[in-house]
């Protein structure tokens, strides 16, 4: 008996969850919409979407066009029902991201701010967060969390940045950095955050391996709605595998990782943006940096593809800004693959700015969205 009432009561709370998940996919919709798209009886969808309405998820917007009888109720999220906050920690900015429930973006900034272990640093990166919410008019009662994201090992078992290399962190409890903010903070890894943002709200890619390509490279592998992490979280690392044995050292203080050869700094010490200007223009020296750094990316590609066998979506500053220099790679991957495959399977990422933080606010909705 006891079972059974519990099984009802999951029962429940799945459709109630996938009829809001319904509601922030496709914007404004009915009851029958709902239904139908849901495979729900209409009575069904009816009371669900009144729990949310009184719940204050959900609000009335006036009625759908007619289709021949009488008119529907036009619902859609309520603008009151919450906002989520990305942030994104690199060595020498953090990135701010408010977006809505539907994942849509109401405001971007990045911030130039060093990282520094002390609680200075944490104490100002919560200032500059409540500024950036102020100045987008967005009050701490609406703010259902935010996401941050780290480049190293977070381990999320024991609750703390386990290793970054680049930050000159080792083992940083979350409680020491969640602390300074007045909201729930979700931890993940910045490349993770990226696939995150990449695959969460697409309904056409299932799989795929993210390779960011930023001032430090990394990676992550999303399959069906989830990030996959390892034994020790450490999966999809690809900025520490070997490209050259005993090449070039890497701040790890290793010899011949790919994040020696294909961070954004083996580019340009300036804007990325204006690298590939440089090099649509034809300059020599941009071509010939190209040429260096897509053949040692073409290896690393081709490596991950014949591991996994999916999509490689190339991230990070370099993937954004990549375009139609994106045919090298392919070409360089194609000499190098043993099955004859033409090369779609590498594609650049479609969220072009703020990847990171973005896919750390999704985080923040999602952790939402199962408690509906």
């Amino acid at each position: 008996m006891d079972k059974k009432k519990i099984t009802n009561m999951e029962v429940k709370k799945k459709n109630r969850n996938d009829v809001f998940r319904y509601i922030c996919s496709n914007g404004m919709v009915s009851n029958p919409d709902i239904a139908y798209g849901l495979k729900l009886s209409l009575p069904t969808a009816t009371q669900i979407t009144k729990e949310l309405i009184e719940r204050g998820l959900v609000e009335e917007m006036g009625e759908m066009e007619s289709t021949g009888g009488r008119r529907a109720k036009a619902l859609a999220v309520s603008g009151n029902a919450g906002k989520a906050v990305g942030m994104d920690i690199t060595k020498n900015h953090i990135s701010l991201v408010l977006t809505e429930l539907t994942g849509k973006i109401i405001k971007y900034e990045r911030i130039f701010l060093p990282y520094d272990k002390g609680e200075d640093y944490y104490r100002e990166a919560s200032q500059k967060t409540e500024w950036f919410l102020k100045n987008n008019g967005c009050s701490k009662e609406r703010v259902l969390g935010i996401g941050i994201s780290f480049p190293g090992i977070i381990d999320l078992d024991r609750e703390m940045v386990a290793d970054s290399h680049i930050l000159g962190v080792n083992d940083l409890p979350f409680s020491a950095v969640r602390r300074f903010f007045p909201y729930p903070c979700h931890f993940l890894n910045d490349a993770n955050a990226g696939a995150y943002a990449e695959g969460i709200q697409s309904e056409s890619i299932h799989r795929f391996f993210y390779l960011s390509l930023s001032n430090t490279v990394g990676g992550a592998v999303y399959s069906n709605g989830m990030l996959e992490q390892g034994s020790n979280f450490r999966c999809g690392e690809v900025g520490h595998m070997t490209v050259v044995p005993d090449g070039k050292i890497c701040y790890c203080g290793k010899y011949g990782c790919l994040d020696a050869y294909c961070s954004a700094k083996c580019l340009t010490d300036g804007r990325v943006e204006d690298f590939f200007e440089r090099l649509h223009e034809g300059e020599q020296e941009a071509m010939a940096l190209w040429e260096q750094y897509a053949s040692y990316l073409a290896i690393a590609v081709n490596n991950i593809h014949m591991v996994l066998d999916c999509d490689v979506v190339l991230g990070g500053y370099v993937g954004s800004c990549m375009g139609e220099s994106i045919q090298k790679i392919r070409d360089n991957v194609l000499g190098r693959n043993t099955f004859a495959e033409d090369g779609s399977f590498i594609r650049t990422c479609r969220h072009k700015t703020g990847a990171a933080a973005l896919g750390a606010s999704f985080k923040v909705i999602e952790m939402f969205m199962e408690q509906v």
